[in-house]
């Protein structure tokens, strides 16, 4: 494993001490032209973040983000510093990090960050504990580990907090039944549930990323494959509807019926896993729950299926029994690890079964990133103003900031749409007129 180095309050010249945990500071320029990049193509962020340089909306607010530490990330937290917040960052997953774009926040623009791609659980945690002894007012999670462990372990912190937001499904999930138990202690926004967040970063994203994951890993072509696609939520859809394009023959495994009903009309083969089981090349799990891929799945799976996972935790995939099921285990490339089985059956997992299109490749494209931090940031400045008017409960992204998205990134796109004329607008809201 590579050396470590901690920067412990770096001083950069015009900026307060910078805490930070990365892999190596010497890598700030190549995530310097990383961060640029990803810049070009997130015009509405852009857009907001020169507002937020001029407006100062977020001046002196402490905020902890726990996020994948990419380029698309730093550009948001960038922004936020712009808008006077003081930034500290971990990631929200341990094999998420791209280190040279952790070393340009903390060399460049004085951002502290703990993060380093291939961590273990315990410096997770520490990474984690870290961010939150700036004592944040505002909390920004992707998975929803920075609440639980404020609730959980750092309750003293929580008077501090006014609010937070949450940036995928998994983590709105945990939130919801937090606050469903009374037991959420301040307002969050649910980003993920804004439609210019789920319905294009969820299943663009998702779907282009993940492939791009599984076949860096493996460099196995897809034409012609059978490949299992465990969940048809919006994840699922994107995933699922590249693969095809790919020229896979796509199967979906779904315990809902609506959803499932929704992938025959889609035109994929639908059946339970464990009939699906029997006949993959690959799968992918997408569907924020435990153990969807468990003992009797690998049982049945043919010798060198090839097992990943796309939701955000890595309990999708029963990992602990198939270790108990294994007599050899062999790395045989980078985020490749082949499990023989005891009957001589081989079970290959990419990526020790996390977010293969951010632990093998580099996360959703900029572009639909764009709309989801823009949420982001949009969001943070609408806790900050409102905050003393919420409950302690889960609260959906307000619809005038959804809407304005959607127009700047169409504007930014060069797309033109109609307007409602005024007999339009009355006719929508009248009950009066008939056929």
């Amino acid at each position: 494993m590579a050396k470590v180095v901690s920067l412990k309050k770096a001083k950069r010249a015009n900026s307060a001490p910078v805490h930070a945990d990365i892999k190596d500071p010497l890598q700030a320029e190549k995530g310097r032209g990383r961060i640029e990049w990803a810049g070009r193509t997130m015009p509405v962020l852009q857009q907001i973040r020169e507002r937020f340089a001029r407006q100062k909306p977020l001046k002196g607010v402490r905020l902890t983000a726990c996020l994948h530490v990419t380029a698309e990330t730093a550009n948001l937290v960038i922004a936020l510093k712009e808008g006077g917040a003081e930034v500290s960052l971990c990631a929200s997953n341990p094999l998420s990090t791209q280190d040279d774009v952790a070393a340009s926040l903390v060399v460049d623009h004085a951002i502290s960050v703990f993060a380093i791609k291939g961590e273990d659980n315990e410096t997770y945690y520490r990474h984690i504990h870290e961010a939150l002894n700036t004592r944040p007012q505002l909390t920004m999670d992707d998975g929803a580990d920075v609440v639980g462990v404020l609730h959980n372990e750092r309750t003293e912190l929580l008077e501090h907090v006014i609010g937070g937001t949450e940036e995928t499904t998994t983590g709105v999930v945990r939130l919801r039944a937090m606050a469903k138990e009374g037991v959420l202690k301040y307002p969050i926004i649910a980003v993920n549930d804004a439609k210019t967040k789920h319905l294009f970063d969820n299943r663009y994203g998702t779907g282009q990323s993940t492939l791009d994951g599984i076949i860096r890993a493996t460099n196995r072509l897809l034409a012609g494959s059978v490949f299992v696609v465990a969940g048809y939520g919006w994840c699922g859809r994107g995933l699922a509807m590249r693969a095809r394009g790919m020229g896979a023959d796509v199967v979906v495994t779904e315990v809902d019926p609506t959803t499932a009903l929704e992938a025959v009309m889609d035109g994929f083969r639908v059946m339970p896993m464990s009939e699906a089981c029997r006949i993959g090349d690959f799968f992918c799990t997408v569907t924020g729950n435990i153990d969807v891929i468990r003992q009797e799945h690998f049982e049945k799976m043919k010798d060198g299926a090839i097992v990943s996972n796309s939701g955000h935790f890595n309990v999708e995939i029963d990992l602990k029994t198939l270790q108990r099921m294994t007599k050899r285990r062999a790395v045989l490339r980078e985020f490749v690890e082949e499990f023989t089985l005891k009957n001589g059956k081989r079970i290959i997992i990419l990526g020790e079964g996390r977010l293969i299109n951010l632990a093998a490749a580099e996360g959703h494209p900029s572009s639909v990133m764009d709309m989801s931090f823009a949420n982001q940031a949009l969001a943070s400045e609408f806790m900050v103003k409102n905050h003393r008017k919420l409950e302690k409960k889960v609260y959906a992204v307000p619809e005038h900031l959804d809407q304005e998205i959607a127009r700047l990134k169409l504007r930014a796109m060069g797309v033109k749409i109609d307007k409602l004329t005024p007999a339009q607008v009355k006719y929508l809201g009248s009950w009066q007129e008939g056929t």
